[in-house]
């Protein structure tokens, strides 16, 4: 594999669970048609929103920090919103971030709220009262009836101008580029900020910043401030810049001059069968658990 291509994200899991034994290939949404709206007014005067699928910290549901494995009862289902003034402990466990090669240590690196919140108090944009967490859920009817119209509203209540908006597993990837063209549809500019391409670019959204890193790792190196500075700062460069949809812009940083990260992601070829069978096993547990804390619809 070249060091500049990108995964592709829908074939590999496809590859994986097709090894762990699933026989039915999960279908990403696509649309051809993206709406777009510009940014109404220039950034400085902008209201911008934050938009994670990361998930607080519960005490109570295990392991959730650094080294974590996938972890079915952190899971939330329900969107959640957040005081932009105060600090708050975020984390990723889902179920297909890259343990290996990133080390899920500094927040900053998924959850870009300190940042955001500097450079409001320094006059580049205005920053929302609240920030928003959606739901990683497979069923994209569930999320675009039931999770992003509250999205929106809570949004349209605060006076978003625009929106950041950053993923973290395959399937938030797909979950905030539909919250993407919703908001877009609604008059709410945004900017995706993901590691997935291929799913983003599949779904269909107007703005795209692509970060070559693995996935949990989206808005910067960690513990590497140059890093996730030069990359919002791209960001906000896309929102602003952007003419039309479907504008992809990816970032010139690399992760590292080896692409066995890329190789060794949800790669059954490098994985012993008993290591296989063992993951399988895992999964199957992990949705248990998930569909045991579901809400009812």
């Amino acid at each position: 594999m070249h060091p500049d291509a990108p995964i592709d994200y829908i074939q590999r899991t496809h590859a994986w669970y097709r090894a762990l034994g699933y026989e039915q290939a999960y279908r990403y949404a696509h649309f051809d048609d993206v709406p777009f709206h510009p940014l109404s007014k220039p950034l400085r005067e902008s209201v911008l929103a934050l938009v994670t699928t990361a998930a607080p910290y519960q005490p109570d549901k295990g392991p959730q920090g650094a080294g974590a494995p996938y972890n079915a009862g952190a899971k939330f289902f329900v969107p959640y919103t957040g005081d932009t003034a105060q600090d708050h402990d975020l984390r990723i466990s889902h179920v297909a971030i890259d343990r290996r090669h990133a080390n899920m240590e500094d927040a900053n690196c998924w959850f870009p709220l300190p940042l955001m919140r500097r450079w409001a108090a320094e006059g580049r944009f205005r920053l929302s009262p609240r920030f928003h967490g959606m739901p990683t859920n497979r069923s994209q009817r569930h999320t675009m009836e039931v999770d992003v119209p509250v999205l929106l509203q809570r949004c349209e209540d605060d006076g978003v101008d625009a929106a950041v908006l950053v993923p973290n597993c395959p399937v938030c990837h797909q979950t905030l580029s539909l919250a993407a063209r919703a908001l877009e549809a609604a008059g709410i500019a945004t900017v995706v900020v993901g590691c997935a391409k291929d799913i983003v670019e599949h779904v269909g959204v107007p703005r795209f910043l692509f970060s070559d890193f693995p996935l949990g790792n989206a808005c910067g190196k960690p513990w590497d401030a140059a890093s996730q500075e030069a990359t919002l700062d791209l960001a906000l460069e896309v929102l602003e810049t952007a003419s039309q949809p479907r504008t992809t812009v990816q970032s010139p940083q690399r992760w590292s001059d080896s692409a066995d990260w890329k190789l060794d992601y949800c790669n059954p070829a490098r994985v012993a069968p008993e290591e296989l069978a063992r993951r399988r096993a895992e999964f199957d547990a992990g949705k248990a658990v998930a569909r045991a804390g579901k809400p009812v619809e």
